[in-house]
């Protein structure tokens, strides 16, 4: 990798795709009282949102698979600005629950196929770093992005954060074929990128995903309510304790990324679930001192976001042949996790179990992924020692 700034377009896209995907939960209720719908409705919003990436992930990459690389990122930032860009001229519901879909729909390929890349341009040992500055892109846009966004949104017009987004994307585009090298399309066909998907091996990989992520949006759902209700920090403070988080987030994706080339990918998740699943158990713990609250959202937040790194390179060695496909299925698992652990993480509260409750919830969908990883170990534990077949011998 000659330069840094090969990554900036994938860190570039990371950060609009993560301010499109977090803000909503911010302009969410101006969003409702200027379409006149309720919240719950509006809500609905960020479901067309992660539906686009589930489906949109393997669905982009499959048609655009034999594009250089650096066409289908451009392609897919393109995509995602018409997406935005449609939804500053939204106007009902039904139009807006269309755009959002539209604008999930270049997310996970973007990321799978940009994993790829970065991999790609990276120096020997230092895959998951690479791919770790892309991921930076997201955990920026929560420390930056989202707030500016929320704070525009809130008091001008909750139209104007998806303005931005359309810019970051357009500089994205420009960066894409400005800075980054024409590499080489990979010659392959639909049933070659999906043969690695008859396997049991990239099924448990995504299962690792999808709770490893559900377990964190469990607790990152209803954290708000967690510091107000539990914690009893006035509403102003909201701001700042979910900047801190953001802190957390960025700094927990870089170690992952440090860690990953260091040991392993199998290895690197297996611990960081471990130790996510420890957070998560004492959140409920630390939540009704406020100190302690401060210091476990920036824990809990870094390790949830560590896992991001060696969880894409799990899956990009898993799928040899099948790389930019199985990367992008990642994304989709990532974000049904998302959808998973809200909703599992809201029923406990809707039961009266109180706001600590979904850290619960968390830390069980968490150990569900440390499992399937064990499932992953004895996996290749058996076909590691499994004998290869006999060659006759012709006389």
């Amino acid at each position: 990798m000659k330069s840094k700034l090969v990554l900036l377009p994938l860190m570039l896209g990371g950060f609009g795709i993560g301010m499109t995907e977090f803000v909503m939960m911010g302009i969410l209720p101006d969003i409702a009282r200027a379409m006149r719908i309720s919240i719950p409705d509006a809500g609905h919003f960020i479901s067309a949102y992660a539906l686009g990436v589930v489906v949109g992930a393997p669905l982009l990459v499959a048609l655009t698979g034999k594009l250089p690389p650096r066409k289908i990122l451009a392609l897919l930032m393109a995509l995602f600005a018409v997406g935005n860009g449609l939804s500053v001229l939204a106007s009902s519901y039904h139009l807006m629950l269309l755009t959002r879909f539209v604008s999930g729909l270049p997310h996970g390929a973007f990321f799978g196929v940009g994993a790829v890349v970065a991999g790609r341009l990276a120096q020997p040992g230092r895959e998951a770093q690479a791919i770790s500055i892309m991921f930076a892109g997201l955990t920026f846009a929560n420390i930056i992005g989202v707030p500016i966004g929320t704070y525009l949104g809130h008091h001008f017009s909750w139209r104007i954060p998806f303005v931005l987004i359309v810019v970051v994307a357009l500089l994205t585009v420009v960066s894409v074929l400005r800075l980054m090298p024409n590499l080489a399309a990979k010659e392959t066909n639909l049933r070659q990128e999906f043969h690695a998907f008859t396997k049991l091996e990239p099924w448990l990989i995504i299962g690792i995903t999808v709770l490893g992520n559900g377990g964190f949006f469990a607790w990152f759902s209803y954290i708000v309510p967690l510091f107000t209700e539990v914690s009893g920090f006035g509403p102003n403070t909201v701001a700042f304790l979910m900047v801190l988080a953001g802190v957390g987030m960025a700094l927990g994706n870089l170690l992952g990324g440090w860690l990953t080339d260091r040991i392993s990918p199998l290895r690197a998740t297996t611990f960081l679930l471990a130790a996510m699943t420890a957070s998560l158990l004492l959140v409920p713990v630390a939540a009704p001192y406020q100190l302690p609250t401060v210091v476990m959202t920036m824990l809990t937040g870094a390790l949830a976001f560590s896992t991001a790194a060696p969880i894409q390179m799990l899956m990009i060695r898993s799928a040899k042949g099948s790389e930019m496909l199985a990367s992008s299925l990642s994304q989709s698992g990532f974000n049904t996790g998302n959808a998973l652990g809200a909703y599992l993480g809201g029923l406990p509260i809707a039961a009266g179990l109180g706001y600590t409750s979904p850290d619960w919830v968390g830390a069980a969908l968490v150990t569900g992924g440390i499992l399937f990883c064990v499932a992953l170990v004895f996996r290749r534990r058996s076909q590691a020692a499994a004998p290869e077949p006999e060659v006759a011998v012709v006389r």
